[in-house]
């Protein structure tokens, strides 16, 4: 099972894919910290190997039956990407959280937003990051972090009722 948390800059990736990975065994969790090796590289020549190599991880990891959690802001391109790449038996999820611009704009726990980072929020938000037409969108904005693993779980126990009763 492959589970993608999207959305901009700020809005809970990196949280939330580490509460969720505390509720299945056997996952790794690919976060978007993973840009850092590539910070000399122009911003987009960047993010397009970024998006590769997360690919090629999930398929490691996939190998060897882990789960994955992979926290990275995605576009429908790298949506598509994953969904034409991924094998075809890998169930898979898809959820951006989707808090106030507000609220993504603002230091939360110790996390003190850089000028740069407040810019890119806007631009998520801009373009449509944070509302995407694939996947679920959650309004995080007022939820705890357990309470968006929670929404999310849920999410995924109804798919699992679904292909029950389809079997």
């Amino acid at each position: 099972m492959v589970i993608f948390i999207s959305g901009s800059i700020n809005s809970g990736k990196t949280t939330i894919g580490k509460l969720l990975k505390t509720k299945f065994p056997h996952t790794a969790h690919i976060d978007d910290e993973l840009h850092d090796i590539t910070d000399r590289l122009p911003l987009e020549e960047a993010i397009a190997l970024h998006i590769k190599n997360t690919l090629s991880l999930t398929s490691n990891f996939l190998e060897k039956d882990f789960n994955v959690i992979i926290s990275y802001p995605i576009y429908k391109d790298e949506y598509e990407y994953f969904n034409k790449n991924l094998p075809i038996e890998t169930e898979r999820f898809f959820f951006t959280l989707n808090p106030r611009l507000d609220y993504a704009l603002i230091n939360r726990g110790t996390r003190e937003l850089t000028g740069w980072e407040i810019e890119r929020i806007k631009y998520h938000y801009q373009t449509g990051i944070n509302n995407p037409d694939f996947g679920i969108t959650i309004d995080n904005t007022m939820h705890t972090p357990e309470e968006t693993v929670s929404e999310m779980l849920y999410y995924i126990e109804q798919r699992d009722i679904r292909r029950e009763m389809e079997d």
